[in-house]
């Protein structure tokens, strides 16, 4: 996916749920177009199908934070989502959790998906250095014990977000390359903000922006 070419075609869209998660990246490049999509699976779906429909990418990145459930990554530190799913589509009973594509429901293989999970097959991140890291994605923050152990073992999941799947799905379906990209800024349940790193991962989230940009526009 990189330019070869002495000045740069490719065409590429900025995606976050927030303009704060993005706004020292985007306040020195106006000419990379951006869509501020609004937190949440629903918000994303409609506003990224929406835009595609009116323009054409070569590329779609998605840019934010996270929380972790791997201690080995560090808060503040930016990964690149290999994978990602949507973890609450599901059935809870008895405090015990199925996800729904280990159910005779639906078919885990049917595209876009592989074994439930929505995969993104790219590999032009190998000049950053990022950890490649298995992602969910649900649709409440929660400090629930019970389920984050729920997600733990279910998934086995590095990271949580709650837009990273609908992504994947839409472009996917649609056949747009694609990049999830997201720094650490909490750990999963801890709701005592003074233990967050939010100023850290939104600094190393918009650095690792403008040496991706930089890539893959010289």
């Amino acid at each position: 996916m990189k330019c070869k070419h002495e000045i740069c075609t490719m065409q590429i869209l900025l995606i976050a749920a927030t303009d704060h998660e993005i706004e020292p990246f985007v306040s020195g490049h106006p000419q990379i177009d951006i869509l501020i999509t609004g937190i949440g699976i629903p918000s994303t779906l409609y506003h990224l199908q929406k835009r595609i429909h009116q323009m054409t990418y070569d590329l779609i990145i998605q840019a934010g934070i996270a929380g972790r459930f791997n201690s080995q990554i560090a808060l503040g530190q930016t990964v690149f989502v290999k994978q990602d799913c949507f973890a609450d589509l599901g059935f809870e009973v008895k405090e015990n959790y199925m996800p729904i594509f280990e159910t005779e429901l639906v078919n885990k293989n049917e595209f876009p998906f592989e074994k439930g999970w929505l995969i993104n097959s790219t590999d032009n991140l190998t000049d950053l250095n990022l950890s490649a890291v298995n992602a969910i994605t649900v649709n409440k923050v929660s400090d629930s014990e019970l389920q984050k152990q729920q997600f733990i073992s279910s998934f086995n999941a590095d990271i949580e977000t709650m837009e990273g799947a609908a992504l994947h799905y839409v472009c996917l379906q649609e056949k747009i390359p694609f990049l999830q990209i997201r720094s650490v800024s909490n750990t999963v349940g801890e709701r005592d903000k003074s233990k967050w790193m939010m100023t850290e991962a939104i600094v190393n989230l918009n650095s690792t922006l403008l040496k991706l940009i930089k890539g893959l526009t010289a």
